[in-house]
């Protein structure tokens, strides 16, 4: 990864553009140095993804579904980041000691309402049966109410991370020197 240091001008205007709210570089972007369109690209489907003033649905459940693909997928870099941000969203200690230990186990039931067990449950096999998806599953959501945008808006948040989780186990990337989380507090996306 190159630091602040060893990038070039063109190189630390992209970084720029990647700092966190807390003013640092992440290594899930620092990662890019040597391809920085591709730190581009990443950075706005990320932002697309999950901090977009479209975004129907609650952004503390997003943050579940991205830590529970990266926990599917067993990237610590991913999960750590985003656990951080759902437990700050969630902000309630024992609600959120119970949604990590169902990440965990890998069982929602009582957590979460039929929607949200629904969508959870398609973002398991998005993540680990792409090769079974059909048409049908999308029609299953559907059927107990959750509208296209609700169903886009959890299959971005899938493939997103798996992309990067993919990016970051690859490269054999580390928290080390990243602030954990975009949220600290009161901070909004």
């Amino acid at each position: 990864m190159i630091t602040d240091n060893e990038a070039s001008e063109e190189v630390k205007s992209v970084f720029d553009q990647a700092r966190t709210p807390h003013g640092t570089l992440d290594n899930v972007m620092r990662i890019h140095g040597l391809r920085p369109d591709t730190m581009l690209g990443h950075l706005h489907l990320y932002r697309s993804v999950l901090h977009s003033n479209d975004l129907t649905l609650a952004i503390s459940f997003l943050e579940v579904i991205a830590s529970y693909v990266s926990s599917l997928n067993q990237c610590d870099y991913s999960f750590t980041h985003h656990w951080h941000n759902a437990e700050k969203l969630i902000d309630n200690i024992q609600l959120s000691n119970s949604v990590y230990g169902a990440i965990k186990k890998d069982n929602f039931e009582g957590l979460f309402e039929v929607k949200e067990l629904a969508l959870l449950k398609y973002a398991k096999k998005l993540t680990l049966s792409i090769q079974n998806m059909e048409k049908n599953d999308v029609e299953k959501l559907r059927v107990i109410g959750i509208i296209d945008g609700e169903i886009l808006e959890v299959n971005q948040v899938v493939a997103y991370f798996n992309y990067s989780n993919r990016l970051l186990n690859g490269l054999g990337v580390s928290t080390s020197g990243d602030v954990v989380g975009f949220y600290s507090g009161s901070d909004e996306c």
